[in-house]
């Protein structure tokens, strides 16, 4: 045979061999893929997308992300993980659409330390970015993986990175769950929590304080965002009169959520809740809030707040305010707060405080602008006024609660607050002022029925009843303990 035509007789024994034999060499390795197709896909690369990047199953069903996360380009140009879990180096945000994920899903997508860090091997991360849930996830942060998420304060600004907030936040569109872990602001400067120092000082003055890191659930949230057995803190700052600053907020989004046995501190609002209905918040720790500590407000409804302790805010404790109705505030403790321990705000209707000790207070609970509540079996001590009604609050029922030691006026009325009722209200004190039932001239029809006046450990044997001339209550068949 001449040159060419041993040379195509080798080509095809090459070939036919290779055809044979290569499908055995590597049909147990499911990553090979041979050289003639790498040579097909570099040809219509310009025509298709690029081939999914397989991840191996998690051991935990519920931590797996999707099969098969596809590689993508962010709009600045830089690679991104692709899949259900995507960033976007422009606003320094991860978004997280799937089923079911957790911090350690993140690393495994994103491997880049300067976006989330684990820091130790018993869980402690770092969050350098946005974390945004999208509609349909849920997104866990709990002890499988997790023993502290610490939210960077600094908001990175390298090239590229173009809008962005003054500080991150965790923004839930989906569904949270935040379980038997610590989530807080970190200052990677001083090595230590993110300190504000903001304030509110009056009607509309706002003290802007420094950036912290916050949670918040959007008014589209698709399922709850619940937090049980944690430590929460650090959290929030007063950036005016905006949403996202408070440190833990639900705007319209995360109805049925449930806020329990956490332990919730140094967050600028303990819990601000607008327009939410159905959440249940009991035997949390709330301490060392910037402002309230907790406040649902505007249309919240449908809440259950109990077994609580509530102190050492620098607002009132427990404030429900403007149109909030429904709520049900029992067996809370609440004491030491800046403002007053329990406040109904501004038509907060259909409504009850019950079976809760407050002390130390401005005013233990007070009634403002508020209709149709009852307020029962309390025991409030040592504070400045027992039980407040102001400002044309109406049809109110105040009764059985034991008011001790006030150091103003066991009950206040004032402001045209009208047509409430007041009866088997027990009040002691030692001392005159602690004793003193009053209203001024503006508000009427007020009923006082069977209250007990008890000084120096004598309970007197006539009923407080309305004065005509002087709109205080007095009792005038017992000098020694009438109120003047």
């Amino acid at each position: 045979m001449n040159g060419h035509l041993w040379s195509a007789v080798a080509v095809f024994l090459f070939v036919t061999i290779a055809i044979i034999f290569t499908p055995i060499l590597f049909r147990h390795n499911d990553h090979y893929v041979p050289p003639f197709f790498i040579q097909v896909v570099d040809a219509v690369k310009h025509k298709t997308p690029s081939p999914a990047t397989s991840h191996g199953a998690s051991s935990n069903e519920r931590n797996s992300i999707s099969s098969s996360p596809a590689t993508s380009q962010s709009n600045t140009g830089l690679p991104s993980a692709g899949g259900c879990i995507n960033y976007v180096p422009s606003t320094r945000t991860i978004t997280v659409s799937c089923n079911s994920a957790t911090l350690t899903d993140i690393d495994t997508a994103l491997h880049d330390s300067s976006i989330l860090a684990k820091e130790s091997a018993n869980g402690v991360w770092f969050l350098n970015a946005n974390l945004v849930i999208a509609k349909g996830a849920t997104f866990h942060i709990d002890s499988t993986d997790t023993k502290w998420l610490k939210i960077s304060s600094k908001v990175t600004r390298d090239a590229g990175v173009t809008k962005i907030a003054p500080a991150y936040w965790i923004d839930v569109h989906g569904s949270l769950k935040i379980d038997s872990v610590k989530v807080t602001s970190w200052d990677p400067t001083t090595n230590y929590y993110a300190v504000t120092n903001g304030s509110r000082t009056g009607s509309g003055v706002f003290i802007l304080g420094t950036p912290r890191p916050s949670i918040v659930v959007e008014n589209n949230a698709t399922g709850t965002t619940d937090l049980t057995n944690s430590e929460i803190a650090y959290l929030g700052y007063e950036q005016g009169k905006h949403k996202g600053g408070s440190g833990l907020s639900y705007y319209y989004g995360g109805d049925g959520s449930i806020i329990r046995n956490n332990d919730i501190h140094h967050v600028y609002f303990g819990l601000y809740t607008f327009g939410v209905g159905h959440m249940i918040i009991e035997n949390n720790i709330i301490r060392n809030s910037g402002h309230y500590g907790l406040d649902p407000h505007t249309g919240t409804h449908d809440m259950i707040i109990r077994n609580n302790v509530v102190y050492d805010n620098n607002g009132s404790g427990i404030i429900c305010s403007l149109n909030c109705y429904n709520i049900l505030i029992e067996n809370n403790k609440v004491h030491d707060n800046a403002e007053n321990g329990i406040d109904f705000s501004r038509n907060m209707y259909n409504s009850i405080a019950r079976n809760n000790f407050v002390y130390n207070e401005a005013q233990g609970i007070f009634v403002s602008q508020s209709h149709s509540n009852q307020v029962y079996n309390n025991t409030i001590s040592n504070s400045a006024d027992g039980i407040y009604l102001n400002s044309g609050s109406a049809n109110n029922k105040i009764y059985d609660n034991t008011i001790m030691n006030s150091k103003s006026n066991a009950i206040l009325i004032k402001n045209a607050s009208s047509a409430n009722a007041f009866y088997t209200n027990k009040i002691v004190s030692a001392n005159k002022q602690g004793l003193s039932i009053n209203q001024d001239p503006t508000s009427k029809n007020n009923t006082f029925t069977n209250n007990q006046i008890v000084s120096g450990g004598v309970a007197s044997p006539t009923p407080a009843e309305p004065s005509t001339e002087t709109n205080t209550i007095k009792h005038p068949h017992n000098k020694k303990n009438s109120i003047k």
